[in-house]
C-alpha cells in the first residue's frame, strides 16, 4: 500500500498569450475549475500507474465535491477529513506556448495536526511506501513516523524550501526534484553532489529534457531523453513523473522499464489541458509506449 500525505486543491486555470509581466492585465481567453494539489496528482498518478492509493488529507467546508472526485479516480479517501475554512486552491495561469505561471492558497491542507499524522500512520508497515510533498503540514513527524515503522519514505521537495527539506531529509529514503531544486540543494548544503545529501535515492526531472534516477546504495545512474510532443499544459507534468515512477518502484518493477513508462506518462500529459483529470491511464500510456 502506498500512503500518500498530500494537498488536494480546487485548480482554477486561466489561459492567456503570454504570462503577465509585472504591472500586466490580460484577459484570459477560458477558465475552467479542475481537481488538483501535488498531492492528489501523484496520488491519481500512482494509482494510474497500478498500485494501491490511500490519500490522507484535509480539505474544508467546500471541498466535498474534491474527495468525491478523487474517489471517483479510484483512490482510497475514507480518511480524509474536512476541517472549518477554505479548502486549498490554485490558480494556474497557462500561456500559448504551454508554460504556466502558479499560485496556491494552502487552505485545510496546512490546518493538519499531530494527532491527525499519528491516527492516519497507525498501520503502517514495513510493506508499505509513505509519499509526502511540501503542500502539507506536519511533514517531519510523518516522516519520522514510517520510518520508526520500516516503511520506504519519498518525499517531493517542492514548493522548494531548503530549510524543510534540511529538516525532513534524515528520514527519507527517496527524494524527488526537479533541476532547479537540485542545484538548490547541492549549494544550501554546500556539497560536492548530491549523492553527499545522505538519501539512498533520487529522482530529477529535467522538464523537456528528460530525467535521471541514482540508486547510491546500488552506485546505478539512469538517463532517459525527453520525448517531443506538442505541448499544451505543463502543469502536474512532474508530479505525473514522480507519481508513475514511485508507483511501478513499489510493483518491484525494473528502475529502467519503470524510468521509461514515466517518461512517457509525463510527455502524454503534457499534451492535455488539467492536472488530475489529465494524467494518463497506464492503457493510455503503453499505447503511446507501442508507438514511439
Amino acid at each position: 500500500m502506498i500512503y500518500n500525505i498530500g494537498s488536494i486543491n480546487a485548480d482554477y486555470f486561466y489561459n492567456v498569450s503570454h504570462i503577465p509581466r509585472p504591472g500586466e492585465t490580460l484577459a484570459a481567453t477560458r477558465v475552467e475549475r479542475g481537481l488538483g494539489g501535488k498531492g492528489v496528482n501523484q496520488s491519481v498518478a500512482m494509482k494510474n500507474a497500478g498500485s494501491s492509493v490511500r490519500h490522507l488529507g484535509a480539505v474544508g467546508e467546500d471541498g466535498e465535491w474534491m474527495v468525491e472526485k478523487l474517489s471517483l479516480a479510484g483512490v482510497d479517501t475514507a480518511r480524509i477529513v474536512s476541517l472549518s475554512g477554505p479548502s486549498g486552491h490554485a490558480i494556474i495561469t497557462i500561456a500559448d506556448d504551454g508554460e504556466n505561471a502558479i499560485t496556491i492558497f494552502p487552505g485545510a491542507n496546512r490546518l493538519i495536526d499531530s494527532d491527525q499524522i499519528q491516527l492516519w500512520l497507525a498501520t503502517i508497515s514495513a510493506t508499505d511506501w509513505l509519499v509526502l510533498q511540501n503542500e502539507t503540514s506536519q511533514q517531519r513527524l510523518a516522516a519520522e513516523l514510517a520510518k520508526s515503522r520500516g516503511a520506504r519514505v519519498v518525499y517531493s521537495a517542492a514548493p522548494f524550501d531548503a530549510e524543510v527539506v534540511a529538516d525532513i531529509l534524515p528520514f527519507i529514503d527517496f527524494l524527488c526534484v526537479n533541476e532547479i531544486e537540485a542545484a538548490a540543494l547541492i549549494n544550501h548544503f554546500n556539497v560536492r553532489s548530491l549523492n553527499n545529501l545522505g538519501v539512498n535515492a533520487l529522482l530529477i526531472t529535467h522538464g523537456s529534457q528528460g530525467a535521471v534516477y541514482h540508486n547510491f546504495e546500488k552506485k546505478l545512474e539512469i538517463t532517459v531523453k525527453g520525448i517531443p510532443v506538442q505541448v499544451v499544459d505543463t502543469t502536474g507534468a512532474g508530479d505525473t513523473f514522480c507519481g508513475y515512477f514511485i508507483a511501478l518502484l513499489s510493483q518491484g518493477k525494473d528502475p529502467l522499464a519503470a524510468l521509461n513508462i514515466a517518461n512517457k506518462a509525463a510527455a502524454l500529459k503534457v499534451t492535455k489541458l488539467g492536472t488530475a483529470d489529465a494524467i494518463p491511464s497506464l492503457v493510455d500510456v503503453l499505447d503511446f509506449n507501442n508507438e514511439r
